[in-house]
């Protein structure tokens, strides 16, 4: 069968109570592996959804050669900000430190998240081995630990990412989205925390440890993500001399990439290039 897909489970972190897992995709047939890894993020206003909830697009990349690894971790029904990235750099780690019996190069791992997991990623990406985002114990040879593994990506996907969270709680209260500024009070200690996460502040303030190259989407009927936060989001980027590539979807709303459809797919050739080249290049 052309393009077919083999998935599997497996404990990629274990927390005291709780072991961590990533839904693995690739090719059935090893001839069609380019090496490379994905590591998945999903959204879910940082409350909701787990590993399984990004498969349309998992399985994109596994059709394409890839190696993609779509990771559980801490929101808010678990924990406070930062215990999701602290979570999402131990996947990047395992991968990294497993690449050998995971047939991966560890110097070609993108990373891809959606939402909130948009956020997650681009936090993940500039921040990768900041003590705040380390702590999670990850699983290599034989034993969970956390060991001296870098967790910095060759590029960064962010699919209609809520980069302010403050900024996006705060119109989620004006136009009465109730269900995302809940989801912003159960991950989210206070108002401060959600400025402090902002990813345009982190850069902008000069905390950002890499600036992998980034490839940002913002659908154009997005109800959840005001196209401001996400040009303030370019604007900053750039100015910290990192490479940003912006695609604009005019009328589709937001998650339209979540299902198959001809624009999930139409977005997902446009993005191959990015992928391609900066997997390439490590």
């Amino acid at each position: 069968m052309p393009n077919a897909i083999e998935q599997s489970s497996l404990a990629f972190a274990r927390l005291p109570g709780m072991e961590l897992l990533a839904e693995c995709y690739r090719p059935r047939e090893p001839a069609a592996r380019l090496g490379r890894a994905v590591v998945m993020v999903h959204g879910g206003a940082w409350s909701i959804s787990d590993r399984l909830g990004m498969q349309t697009l998992c399985e994109a990349f596994a059709r394409r050669g890839m190696s993609v690894f779509s990771l559980d971790f801490r929101d808010g029904r678990h924990g406070k900000h930062p215990c999701a990235v602290a979570d999402i750099a131990a996947g990047i780690r395992f991968v990294r430190a497993n690449a050998e019996r995971l047939e991966v190069d560890p110097d070609r791992i993108g990373l891809v998240g959606s939402s909130s997991g948009g956020h997650l990623v681009l936090l993940t990406g500039i921040q990768p081995d900041i003590d705040a985002h380390r702590g999670t114990p990850f699983a290599v040879d034989g034993a969970f630990r956390d060991g001296d593994v870098s967790a910095r990506t060759s590029y960064v996907i962010a699919l209609w990412p809520v980069s302010d969270p403050l900024f996006r709680f705060r119109y989620a209260q004006a136009v009465g989205r109730h269900q995302l500024v809940t989801g912003h009070g159960l991950y989210y200690r206070d108002e401060a925390q959600m400025a402090q996460a902002s990813v345009q502040r982190t850069l902008t303030a000069g905390e950002a440890q890499a600036t992998p190259p980034v490839a940002v989407v913002q659908p154009g009927a997005d109800a959840n993500v005001p196209q401001e936060m996400t040009l303030q989001l370019v604007r900053a980027y750039q100015r910290a001399g990192g490479v940003l590539n912006y695609l604009f979807y005019p009328g589709l709303p937001h998650g339209f990439g979540h299902h198959p459809s001809p624009d999930t797919d139409r977005m997902f050739d446009d993005l191959w290039p990015f992928v391609e080249r900066y997997s390439r290049e490590g």
